[in-house]
């Protein structure tokens, strides 16, 4: 199932990025005492009560004719944030009254339809409250909530708000058995072109055209007798105009395809370098735990020699760093080269995505591992592996029993993961490893 998507907005320097640094638990936004500094969306995912959730940080929405090219474009990817979103935080400033573009933004917040918390923030003292903050209920999206973002106070109340307006948890759409594939990728790198040789048949739109997705549709299908899901972003073309900065608009598309998919196949443009939105996507990719599958699409048009897919492997490693464990495969949609070994290593990310292994098969490697290699000491302490097990699948999630976590340096803990991959696998799955002390008498 995909998240709920909650989107701040409001105009500059009301503490948007503040309140999404306190939502998402960490400085994942610039912030800075200054109009302007959030001029793109950005995308964390966040949690309150148990209920999971997508939230988007926009930048300040201004309404003036004299405002900048940059100001009308974080007006509009705000505008394309409130589309998306399933319920809306307008951040006002409530020391202040309400300001033109304050009225402005909740008059485009009603016409939207959207559920949305109003949160007054830059309050300090909530013992007494100043009259103007009641102001606020001209804009008409509902009660004023004051909080203050820096501090965190009231922020839980707001979060109770929001998550009020959540759609209620469905049920499980497909049978567990049934691989689903999500199609991801930036516009114009071929979507819509692999989806239609995988299906065999001219299901979407295709266009050369940036901007023809629209919206992600399922399609069941059946290979070798196995049945599959395509999550495709690349959906029939919407009536009505196209959206531009589709760059912008379809990373939320991408982000709800992967949610809800066992497998991504996350598609690149050969001819073209690595960007900052396919980063993005692929760090949504490894956060969310998902098997993920690095397909280069438009191969076809690259000149080649016996040592070109090894530079282009090397330079794809170097920009997703973090994604070493993902297969890679060169394709080309427009004429099917290579297309037909997708599936095949689909079953086989899926596969690795879901594999358990025994405590004990675990433990007798671990011993060996320390042995190969013992820990570091630091300050003339030495950390101690007590025990490992497996606790979950999908993705593969260990955990490691230490007398001290703090000892555990990064570099250890990433030996740890580098020997779980070389003697089991899990290529094409990220590996979580949560670490919890305990006391080594308690493990005898």
């Amino acid at each position: 199932m995909s998240l709920p998507v909650v989107a701040i907005v409001g105009r500059p320097n009301v503490g948007k990025s503040t309140l999404f640094n306190r939502i998402a638990g960490g400085l994942v936004a610039i912030v800075e005492n200054q109009p302007g500094v959030t001029r793109d969306r950005l995308y964390r995912n966040s949690e309150w009560l148990g209920r999971k959730f997508t939230l988007i940080d926009t930048g300040g929405i201004e309404f003036r004719e004299d405002s900048t090219s940059i100001s009308a474009q974080m007006r509009r990817q705000a505008e394309i944030a409130i589309e998306e979103a399933d319920v809306i935080i307008l951040v006002v400033d409530g020391r202040m009254r309400p300001t033109i573009d304050d009225e402005l933004i909740a008059q485009t917040l009603r016409r939207s339809g959207k559920p949305v918390v109003l949160a007054a923030n830059k309050i300090e003292n909530f013992d007494k409250i100043d009259s103007q903050l009641y102001e606020y209920y001209s804009l008409g999206v509902g009660e004023p909530i004051p909080v203050s973002a820096v501090h965190g106070m009231n922020t839980g109340d707001l979060l109770d708000m929001v998550l009020a307006y959540f759609p209620t948890v469905d049920e499980e759409e497909y049978d567990p058995d049934i691989i689903k594939i999500a199609v991801v990728g930036r516009p114009n790198v071929g979507k819509s072109s692999l989806v239609n040789i995988l299906l065999g048949r001219e299901r979407v739109i295709v266009s050369n055209v940036p901007g023809t997705t629209r919206d992600a549709i399922d399609t069941p299908f059946v290979h070798d007798d196995k049945h599959y899901v395509l999550i495709d972003t690349a959906g029939m073309r919407r009536k009505g105009r196209i959206e531009e900065l589709t760059e912008q608009y379809s990373v939320i598309r991408s982000l709800r395809a992967v949610d809800r998919s066992d497998v991504v196949l996350l598609l690149l443009d050969a001819p073209e370098d690595v960007t900052e939105q396919d980063k993005k996507i692929a760090g949504y990719v490894h956060e969310a735990g998902k098997g993920v599958i690095l397909t280069i699409n438009k191969w076809d048009l690259i000149e080649k020699d016996d040592k070109t897919m090894k530079k282009f492997d090397r330079q794809i490693r170097e920009e997703l760093g973090f994604m070493q464990y993902a297969p890679t495969i060169y394709i080309s949609a427009l004429t099917g080269q290579r297309v037909n070994k997708i599936i095949e290593l689909v079953d086989f990310v899926a596969e690795q995505n879901s594999t358990r292994l025994s405590t004990s098969t675990l433990n007798t490697m671990l011993r060996e591992w320390v042995h190969i290699n013992p820990p570091p000491t630091d300050k003339g302490r030495r950390l101690k592996i007590l025990y490992i097990t497996q606790a979950g699948v999908k993705p593969p999630t260990f955990v490691l029993f230490v007398n001290d976590p703090e000892l555990l340096h990064f570099s250890y803990r990433r030996y740890l993961e580098n020997q779980i991959r070389e003697h089991f696998g899990f290529e094409g799955s990220p590996i979580r490893m949560v670490i919890r002390q305990r006391d080594e008498e308690r493990i005898h």
